[in-house]
């Protein structure tokens, strides 16, 4: 009976051996392998990050390309009859049909961009603002504010209240003195010499 009590306690002292082999206490060995657990998780997360990059890059370019299209749909029917005007302008007679088709036309055009969130801006009679106008000449007026938009050049539209192309106008610039006959102010050369 001794024989089968001792080779249970070879077999616990072969395994103590073994894992005296592996020593779980060994410094050196715990950290190299808590390293390579932590390389490999940074590894991963790199890639899962990268291809989340990646795909967020491409869902924003489809986003794009979607909005892009629905646009698109929306402004052909604008184009068809665009073309329909010009087509109807080359044999009419009568030019003030085909400028109330052209109007028309117009007309949906603007219906179009209301619906896709196009504002055109406001400018004549507004005071210049250099966030969304672009002053591209100024003109003396007596009658308008200095600083007042008196004409609008180009208009400028918004998209979903971005600025997508600003209004170029005239300002109005006060009238200069010599051409409203008051005499020229005195310099200061002269107040100098008094």
């Amino acid at each position: 009976m001794t024989e089968p009590n001792d080779a249970p306690e070879e077999e616990t002292a072969g395994d103590a051996a073994e894992q005296g082999n592996e020593d779980p206490l060994d410094p050196m060995a715990a950290l190299t392998a808590e390293r390579d657990k932590l390389k490999d998780q940074l590894l991963r997360t790199a890639a899962d990050f990268d291809n989340f990059r990646k795909r967020s890059k491409r869902d924003l370019e489809d986003a794009a390309a979607r909005s892009r299209e629905e646009i698109l749909r929306e402004i052909l029917p604008v184009i068809d009859n665009l073309e329909r005007a010009v087509a109807a302008a080359e044999n009419a007679t009568d030019a003030k049909s085909v400028a109330d088709g052209v109007s028309m036309v117009l007309k949906q055009f603007e219906d179009v961009g209301s619906r896709v969130g196009i504002e055109r801006l406001k400018s004549i009679g507004e005071r210049f603002d250099p966030q969304i106008h672009d002053a591209v000449q100024q003109m003396e007026s007596a009658e308008h504010e200095a600083g007042t938009i008196i004409a609008e050049v180009l208009p400028g539209y918004a998209l979903r209240g971005r600025l997508v192309r600003p209004s170029m106008v005239v300002v109005a610039r006060p009238p200069s003195q010599a051409k409203a006959g008051a005499p020229p102010p005195a310099s200061d050369s002269e107040e100098e010499d008094a």
